[in-house]
C-alpha cells in the first residue's frame, strides 16, 4: 500500500540556510535528522520585519544562531513564536529562543493534556507536559502581527494539543506532523489517537489549501491527494489487522509481525504503536475487545 501513496519526498535546503518557499515564508532544516525526524525539524518564519517563527525545533545552538544570524541580516525581530505541537524536536529549542528575543509564545498548551512520562516510539520521553503559551491558540482562533496572520485549526491525533496553521497569503497550511510528504505521521498511543486523526484528516478535505509545509520534508503539493491516499491507507492497515484476529493472533507483537513484514528492528517500536492505535479504535467501535486496559501488553480479539 506504501506505493500507493503519493510521497513527496524531495527537498531542497542546506543546514544553516533559511530558504524562501512561499512569499512571506522562510524555511530553516534544524540539524536533527533521523527515522522519525527526515532531514530534521523544519523551523518557518513567516513575515518581514516584525516576524512569527513556527515551531523552534530541538535543543540546537546551532540552529538556534543560525536562526538570529539570518533575523540579524536585516534588522529583524521575533515577535512571536508559534508551536504546532509540544514533542521535543518541534519545541526543546523554544525556551532558548524566548530568552534570546523575548517573543510571545502561541500554540495550544499541554497542561493536563498527557502523562508526562509518556514514551515515544524511540522508548524514551519525548514529549513536554508543562508547555503554557502567552497566547493560547483555539480552534479558528486567529493570530496577527504586523506582516503576517495565521489561523489556527486543532488537528488531534499525532498529538493531543496538535495544531496546523493556515496561512492564506500562499493559501497554505503550516501541518506539523499531522500531514507529512516523506512518510505517514506516527500515531503512538497513549500520547496518538486513531480516532482523532482520522477525524482531523478528514476535516482537511473541506479545506482548498493549494500547500502544506510540515513539521519534516519538503513542501506538498496537491495536498489533498496525499490526504485521501493517508486516509485509505488507515484502512487498509485496519483490515489487515483484523484479518490478523480472525486468524488467531491475539498480541500486539504477534499481530505486527503479520501485517509488517520484513521490518527493520529499530522500526518495530513504533510498527507496534500504530497496531496499538488501530486496536484501541477498534475497541472503541465496538469491533474488538481485550480483558484488559489497553496496552502493548494487552490480547485482543474480535467481538
Amino acid at each position: 500500500m506504501s506505493e500507493q501513496i503519493p510521497f513527496q519526498k524531495e527537498m531542497r535546503f542546506a543546514y544553516g540556510v533559511a530558504s524562501p518557499v512561499a512569499p512571506g515564508v522562510r524555511r530553516l532544516v534544524a540539524p536533527n535528522p533521523g527515522p522519525m525526524t527526515d532531514h530534521g525539524t523544519n523551523t518557518y518564519i513567516i513575515g518581514r520585519g516584525n516576524v512569527a517563527v513556527i515551531d523552534p525545533g530541538p535543543e540546537s545552538p546551532d540552529h538556534l544562531h543560525a536562526l538570529l544570524d539570518e533575523l540579524a541580516k536585516t534588522g529583524e525581530r521575533v515577535t512571536h513564536i508559534l508551536i504546532t505541537h509540544t514533542h521535543l524536536d518541534h519545541c526543546a529549542g523554544l525556551p532558548a529562543l524566548k530568552q534570546a528575543t523575548g517573543a510571545l509564545t502561541a500554540g495550544f498548551g499541554s497542561v493536563g493534556l498527557r502523562r508526562t512520562d509518556t514514551l515515544g516510539p524511540g522508548g524514551r520521553s519525548f514529549a513536554d507536559g508543562h508547555f503554557t503559551p502567552d497566547i493560547p491558540l483555539r480552534d479558528g482562533e486567529v493570530l496577527s502581527g504586523d506582516d503576517w496572520e495565521i489561523t489556527a485549526l486543532h488537528t488531534p491525533g499525532h498529538a493531543p494539543d496538535h495544531l496546523c496553521f493556515a496561512y492564506a497569503p500562499a493559501q497554505a497550511l503550516f501541518s506539523g506532523d499531522h500531514v507529512m510528504g516523506w512518510n505517514t505521521s506516527v500515531i503512538a498511543p497513549p500520547e496518538g489517537h486513531m480516532g482523532a486523526y482520522l477525524d482531523s484528516l478528514h476535516r482537511l478535505l473541506d479545506y482548498d489549501h493549494t500547500a502544506y509545509f510540515p513539521g519534516h520534508g519538503g513542501w506538498i503539493n496537491q495536498p489533498q491527494r496525499l490526504v485521501k491516499a493517508f486516509i485509505m491507507h488507515r484502512r487498509w492497515r485496519e483490515n489487515e489487522i483484523i484479518e490478523a484476529l480472525q486468524t488467531g493472533a491475539q498480541s500486539v507483537p504477534d499481530i505486527t509481525a503479520q501485517v509488517y513484514t520484513g521490518l527493520p528492528e529499530h522500526l518495530e517500536r513504533a510498527a507496534q504503536l500504530s497496531v496499538l492505535a488501530h486496536l484501541e479504535r477498534l475497541v472503541e467501535t465496538g469491533r474488538a475487545e481485550t480483558p484488559g486496559s489497553i496496552s502493548l501488553e494487552a490480547t485482543f480479539s474480535l467481538t
